[in-house]
């Protein structure tokens, strides 16, 4: 059974790109360098994707429906709230392991008022859905707290397990970000 090599093509496209994006950042996305890095024309990325913007937010969409799969997937698991809260931060972990790289979203974060919209809608959904996610997670450990104080809680991890991430990438080390999760940890930021 053959694949459609179109298919092939933008994948090869869009997986070139997020390396990329999550070791340089979205203004450092160049169809050019893509083109040489798949090894096709300029124009076939423009074909896939017309424009910078129609990229990055496949991009980015993809990337956000990943994270769903997998935090719906950790949710419905028989995981204890522990073992949930390293899965999660381990996902985070796993892009410095990946030749220092950051969170898609997070990177794109730091560059959002140059994104096109549709980026940034994906951003804010990213955000939003780990934000949820965590409010979730931390309703069933404390069924009696107010939703309200559990979904600020949840941002506050959100933003500092993203924040652990940048600070190890800056340091080159992700022993780093493994040291301030388990800060956060030690200071009861999961619990």
């Amino acid at each position: 059974m053959s694949t459609d090599p179109r298919t092939d093509t933008r994948e090869s496209i869009l997986q070139a790109a997020r390396l990329v994006v999550q070791a340089h950042g979205y203004n450092v996305l160049s169809f050019r360098e893509l083109a040489k890095e798949v090894g096709i024309k300029s124009a076939s990325v423009h074909y896939h994707f017309p424009t910078k913007g129609d990229l990055a937010a496949a991009l980015a969409g993809r990337y956000v429906d990943e994270a769903v799969a997998f935090l719906d997937e950790l949710r419905a698991s028989p995981a204890d709230h522990g073992q949930r809260m390293e899965a999660y931060t381990a996902i985070f972990r796993r892009a410095l392991e990946n030749d220092n790289r950051m969170c898609l979203c997070g990177i794109l974060s730091a560059e959002y008022r140059d994104l096109p919209d549709a980026v940034r809608v994906e951003v804010d959904r990213f955000t939003s859905v780990n934000t949820r996610w965590l409010a979730e997670v931390l309703a069933e450990r404390h069924p009696r707290k107010n939703p309200l104080d559990l979904t600020s809680r949840a941002l506050a991890i959100f933003a500092a397990i993203e924040g652990a991430q940048l600070v190890a990438r800056g340091r080159g080390d992700v022993k780093v970000f493994d040291e301030i999760v388990s800060a956060y940890a030690a200071a009861g930021l999961f619990d």
